[in-house]
């Protein structure tokens, strides 16, 4: 029997980097929210796959109003954002009753189908799958104050999601207690001893935190 497969949009912030009076997962792209063209993103590679929106409780009413708005009916549940990524995400798998999970930033509305397929097609075998990306540019750790080493930048990856689980390790490794070193899903699964297996990403697979992102994120529209 096909797994199921669900998605946790994670849309819990409030996006103070982007200097603009909204969140930036409500910032219109071409005519359309950032967060609506992501949830399309998942429904146009699935229609089953069930989507789980995290979400601030401030904004409830102001996205339903955009669903009017818009005329948005894509199928989705809703729960409320927590106080870091960790516990929104947390509060997102209380919804999930699916085999595999992904979880997926709102401010990445230009995940490919061919990124999410990558992500979910390994997943009986990998249990923990993430997309990722080689590193560019010249890359230095600092050792104090003022000085640093170069770093091997052919050994750096620059993460990406949707990061895909099986739902049920996922699940087990959100049983833990908080820690700061939990900076994405693919920290907290690993810190219970599985494995994380990467998958090429994508550098069109922009996250739209800054003004200049998204400048980006309108040029890309264009092609």
């Amino acid at each position: 029997m096909p797994q199921t497969k669900s998605v946790i949009i994670v849309a819990g912030g409030k996006g103070l980097r982007m200097g603009h009076d909204l969140p930036k997962q409500f910032i219109p792209i071409g005519g359309k929210p950032v967060l609506m063209r992501t949830m399309e993103a998942f429904y146009n590679y699935d229609s089953q796959v069930d989507i789980v929106l995290v979400l601030s409780p401030d904004y409830y009413d102001y996205w339903q109003k955009l669903c009017e708005e818009y005329q948005f009916s894509i199928p989705h549940q809703m729960t409320q954002g927590g106080e870091t990524r960790y516990h929104s995400v947390k509060n997102g798998l209380s919804l999930v009753t699916s085999d595999v999970v992904a979880v997926h930033d709102a401010a990445r509305p230009f995940v490919s189908n061919d990124l999410i397929e990558r992500c979910f097609e390994n997943i009986d075998s990998l249990k923990a799958v993430v997309p990722a990306i080689e590193a560019t540019d010249s890359l230095r750790e600092m050792t104090d104050g003022t000085h640093s080493k170069i770093i091997d930048r052919s050994k750096i990856r620059l993460v990406q999601t949707p990061q895909v689980f099986s739902a049920n390790i996922l699940k087990e490794a959100y049983r833990q207690e908080y820690t700061s070193v939990f900076t994405d899903d693919a920290s907290v699964v690993e810190s219970i001893g599985i494995a994380v297996h990467l998958v090429k990403g994508e550098t069109t697979n922009i996250k739209i935190t800054t003004p200049f992102d998204l400048e980006v994120a309108k040029l890309l529209l264009k092609d």
